[in-house]
């Protein structure tokens, strides 16, 4: 939710076709058959326009009547799929079944849906993102959406990711790219998905452009979803301090809500640069103006 919202006031002060986006898989599952990457598609659907804007997934205006007719059928519905979402789905699904990569799957669909940024995901690879609660290992779909962020989190894994190889032209547009902006997601399953692909952490580390990051915590709490439970269940501070010691070894940069103003002194000591704003998102004009923050820090 965070990095979608942040991209969507990107595309709005820079060119699609200058961005690429490296996107998160470790929440892909399989949902009555099809493949799912709920990342991915958030992204596409928001850049595209076509997201619901009040559930933060899915397609503005969309039906359910096939997820209905299943709960009838007496079928698990508790992951949501509406009817248009589901056609992406089983595109995906049929793409895959004929060998296609998800890289080339996800490329095709960006270009469907009339966007001209370029979206990879992490890996090709198999991998998964579980997460050891009072009721044992589960999926972190089953924990974020069947139960609700609700059981207690004592551990994260990322199931695959000692195997998994960065997709083709991951590690080359870290490589090449004029500066790496890291959103305001969920450090552990969202960006911390993304780092533990063998060889993606390492890339960030290396080259002369900056690498600027955005604190999805204010005021030591999440605007949305459950980043600050995960990050201590981690043992990482669910503070702006805590974003800036996790990512220390790549960062440059740490833009922070002034909320947070007071932990200034304290990013510094990090070795980092921290810049203090507004960092809620409440609007496009929001969006637009923390994008516009963060590309200036890149050349700065």
């Amino acid at each position: 939710m965070g990095a979608a919202r942040f991209l969507d006031g990107l595309v709005h002060v820079l060119p699609q076709k200058q961005i690429t986006i490296i996107g998160n898989v470790g929440d892909d599952t399989e949902i009555h058959g099809l493949h799912i990457s709920p990342d991915l598609d958030i992204v596409a659907y928001t850049l595209a326009g076509l997201v619901d804007s009040v559930k933060g997934w899915g397609f503005q205006g969309d039906t359910f009547e096939c997820q209905d007719t299943l709960r009838k059928y007496g079928c698990e519905t508790w992951f949501n799929l509406g009817d248009r979402d589901l056609a992406t789905h089983i595109y995906r699904t049929q793409q895959l079944r004929n060998r296609n990569t998800l890289s080339e799957v996800t490329h095709d669909l960006i270009h469907l849906l009339g966007l001209r940024v370029r979206l990879l995901p992490a890996t090709d690879d198999p991998m998964q993102t579980h997460v050891l609660t009072d009721n044992g290992w589960m999926h972190f779909q089953e924990y974020m959406v069947k139960r609700k962020t609700i059981p207690r989190v004592h551990r994260v894994k990322f199931k695959g990711a000692v195997s998994a190889k960065p997709s083709m032209g991951v590690v080359e547009s870290i490589a090449k790219a004029t500066g790496v902006i890291v959103a305001p997601s969920n450090p552990v399953v969202s960006i911390g998905a993304i780092l533990a692909v063998p060889g993606i952490r390492s890339a960030l580390r290396h080259g002369k452009r900056k690498v600027v990051g955005i604190s999805p915590i204010i005021g030591g709490k999440t605007v949305k979803g459950p980043a600050d439970k995960l990050m201590k269940a981690c043992g990482i501070k669910p503070t702006a301090v805590g974003v800036g010691e996790f990512y220390r070894d790549f960062l440059d940069t740490l833009i922070m809500d002034r909320v947070d103003a007071g932990l200034a002194p304290k990013i510094e000591h990090l070795g980092l640069k921290p810049v203090v704003t507004n960092t809620f998102m409440r609007s496009l004009k929001d969006k637009m103006r923390l994008a516009r923050i963060a590309l200036d820090e890149l050349e700065n």
